[in-house]
């Protein structure tokens, strides 16, 4: 409306805001979380997160229709930037698709936060969330030297600064040279 000339406080005086610390879920964190799981349905979900690093709502809205089981290939476009996703199908993902949870897509977003926040609290995690699950992903796939173009496809992103962003916690190790003895 007007009524003041200037800001009462000046914008470079603001209080800085302090974004949470996003990292990945170890796999003793996602053992524990598993393990205080008892809904069987849910459990594959949080499996099926750990196996592909999809979006918790991308992993919820996975059907038959994204598998091709002749060339094993699980494919999805993602719903926050419409790339599309394309996964081999491993024997772990196999054992997980073959039992897709039907119930999970009918949560909201919200709901199935809500249900991991308590699920977290039950196995005593902390520092977590269902995205987190992406970053653990990013970081397994850089730890085992998957290139970082097959990882950016994998997760579906569209930059590789942005992708870096995700496995920028993985502890990578480069393999030892072998040299080769003379005369073998």
């Amino acid at each position: 409306m007007g009524w003041l000339v200037r800001p009462i406080i000046p914008m470079k005086l603001w209080p800085k805001e302090k974004s949470a610390v996003k990292r990945a879920i170890s796999q003793e964190e996602h053992q524990k979380i598993l393990a205080s799981e008892k809904d069987g349905e849910r459990t594959l979900y949080y499996e099926l997160l750990w196996e592909t690093g999809a979006s918790q709502s991308d992993a919820a809205h996975l059907d038959d229709s994204n598998i091709d089981w002749s060339e094993r290939i699980l494919s999805y476009a993602r719903s926050k930037t419409k790339v599309v996703a394309r996964l081999a199908i491993g024997d772990e993902l196999e054992l997980i698709l073959n039992q897709l949870p039907s119930k999970i897509k009918d949560n909201t977003c919200n709901a199935r936060s809500a249900e991991f926040s308590r699920r977290k609290r039950v196995a005593g995690v902390e520092g977590v969330s269902l995205h987190s699950y992406r970053y653990a992903w990013a970081e397994r796939k850089a730890k085992e030297g998957l290139s970082e173009r097959y990882a950016l496809a994998g997760l579906g992103h569209l930059s590789l600064g942005n992708h870096r962003h995700y496995w920028k916690g993985a502890e990578v190790v480069c393999p030892a040279p072998e040299s080769k003895k003379k005369g073998t």
